[in-house]
């Protein structure tokens, strides 16, 4: 649920802070006012695009924040959970540039715009003004259906069936295309994995080669610094361990004269020590190098082999035994299409079963939906005051002969405005009256079946207004009961029927203009009523009027 909404410099509102509360919620004010800012800014904050024209003229940047309390939401925790993001509740931040650009928070943490999405249409569930537009469109409609009859673990059943089959469709027309030029890539791979199995080079092993090479190669010099090194440190006349001897007994008896003589004879003994340990490993070094040109030919030939494959292939020498394991897996794909073509069509066969199936068992929920929907908004709308009006839901097949992701229906709305009319598409409604209650009836009860606890209608009840306008505000409060409705409303009728009453008002300034939003109550509510019962003053009639029209309200 909504709990609190802060705005900044957003449109023409420079600062907005704003409480919300369980039940129903109207939203009220003058034509022009900015009742529709609260909405567009409640969008913006759960992942609508914006641009720089929603940042206050003068401003840097628009902010807005959303506050939520989830503790029911058990959809929305359950991701914010498996996001990282969960805290006790959630709150939600945007920011808009100037420029354009924007960053969104949830609970303190940097996410995507997608993210913004995703979890909004876990919170709120909007309704705009202009929503009929869109449920003139069957992918719409379809939707409405599924979501009014939680077919959520049908459709992620059927796109991931059709999925399946798809995929496999797709390997099978790959495999079976221009077996021609299959075949020949096979020659190719069959000849250059033979051609590397020859080298038959292991992982690791060539750098092992060039090593042992250059010491091969090099051998001569070694050998010649090894031995020099020997005899200047150990065996030669006035060698540097003997040099170092002389001196370290030379001062082990002068130490009894001075003391500090103890540490450079320390030293001068060490490094007498490392002297013999250093000649004598290159002494045994220089005994086991080997000239050997017969290896080093052979080094060079091996590394020649590798060097020119790598040319020929276009890769580093070193990688020529990850190159073969590449080619041969690549050769076993196809030989194992080529051989199993058959076994992969009815691989095929069997996934399309699958899916139909899936489509079927979707198709038949539909149609038990259908009949639910249909009765269900049948009522609403001849408690719209169109008696005698009907609705249903057609669902057929879509005529494709083949399952799509979301099944192989086509889900139709149809109405009969008037008693004795046909039933028609929905298309075909022409009074936008009739399409403006239509939609509000589907409206309504799709809102019942949504498992979201924000529910919010902008100026759905435009072309109404009477006894018909009563009843909606009726039906937008006893749905206030079970989830939070917020209704941005012109109709006296449906604002009396709201547990919390907002107005939205303009103030002109010298220099600008901004819109605020308070919580009316009592007296304050009763003036906005009478005001929107119309007249250029408020008499003690239109107020004695909407007095009458919230006391019954609060008694229904």
């Amino acid at each position: 649920m909504l709990t609190h909404i802060q705005i900044r410099d957003f449109a023409i509102v420079d600062e907005l802070s704003l409480d919300l509360s369980a039940g129903m919620t109207a939203l009220t004010g003058e034509t022009g006012a900015g009742k529709s800012i609260l909405v567009d800014a409640l969008g913006l904050v759960l992942g609508d695009r914006a641009d720089s024209t929603t940042v206050r003229h003068g401003a840097e940047r628009a902010e807005i924040s959303a506050h939520f309390d989830i503790s029911r939401e058990a959809t929305a925790g359950a991701w914010l959970e498996e996001q990282g993001l969960a805290t006790e509740d959630c709150l939600i931040r945007r920011v808009i540039g100037r420029d354009g650009k924007s960053r969104a928070w949830i609970n303190g943490s940097a996410v995507t715009l997608q993210s913004l999405k995703t979890l909004g249409e876990m919170l709120v569930d909007i309704h705009g003004q202009h929503a009929h537009q869109s449920l003139l469109r069957r992918d719409v409609q379809r939707r409405i259906l599924d979501d009014y009859a939680d077919h959520l673990e049908l459709l992620t059943a059927m796109a991931r069936d059709h999925g399946i089959w798809q995929k496999a469709a797709h390997r099978l027309a790959t495999l079976s295309e221009d077996g021609e030029a299959r075949e020949a890539r096979r020659e190719l791979l069959r000849f250059q994995s033979d051609e590397l199995k020859a080298l038959d080079l292991a992982a690791g092993e060539l750098e092992r080669i060039e090593e042992e090479h250059g010491r091969l190669a090099h051998a001569g010099r070694l050998l010649e610094v090894a031995e020099t090194a020997y005899q200047s440190l150990y065996e030669a006349d006035g060698s540097a361990e003997s040099l170092v001897g002389r001196f370290c007994s030379d001062i082990e008896h002068l130490q009894p004269l001075d003391s500090r003589l103890a540490e450079p004879r320390e030293l001068l003994a060490a490094a007498q020590i490392q002297i013999r340990e250093a000649a004598d490993w290159l002494r045994r070094y220089a005994d086991g190098l080997e000239m050997d040109p017969a290896r080093l030919n052979f080094l060079e030939s091996r590394m020649a082999a590798a060097q020119d494959l790598a040319r020929k292939h276009r890769v580093e020498p070193t990688t020529l035994p990850h190159l073969l394991q590449t080619l041969e897996t690549e050769l076993n794909r196809l030989e194992e299409g080529g051989d199993n073509l058959e076994t992969l069509a009815k691989a095929v066969e069997q996934a399309l079963q699958t899916c139909l199936r899936q489509a079927t068992a979707l198709s038949d929920a539909r149609r038990r939906a259908a009949d639910r929907l249909s009765q269900a908004v049948t009522q609403a709308m001849q408690g719209l005051g169109m008696e005698g009006g009907r609705f249903a839901c057609s669902v057929e097949d879509d005529g494709r002969g083949h399952p799509s992701s979301h099944g192989m229906d086509r889900v139709e709305f149809m109405v009969s405005a008037n008693p004795g009319q046909p039933l028609q598409p929905l298309t075909k409604v022409v009074s936008g009256g009739e399409l403006s209650r239509i939609s509000l009836a589907i409206q309504m009860i799709a809102a019942h079946a949504l498992p979201i606890a924000t529910l919010v209608f902008d100026e759905v009840d435009t072309g109404i207004g009477g006894g018909v306008a009563e009843v909606v505000g009726r039906q937008l409060r006893s749905l206030g009961r079970h989830r939070q409705v917020l209704c941005v409303t012109h109709l006296p009728q449906v604002a009396a029927q709201a547990h919390q009453h907002l107005q939205v008002k303009k103030h002109k300034g010298k220099d600008h203009t901004t819109t605020r939003i308070r919580s009316l109550a009592d007296e304050h509510r009763v003036r906005e009523l009478a005001r929107m019962l119309g007249g250029v003053e408020i008499t003690e009639r239109s107020l004695a009027h909407a007095r009458e029209m919230m006391t019954r309200a609060s008694t229904d």
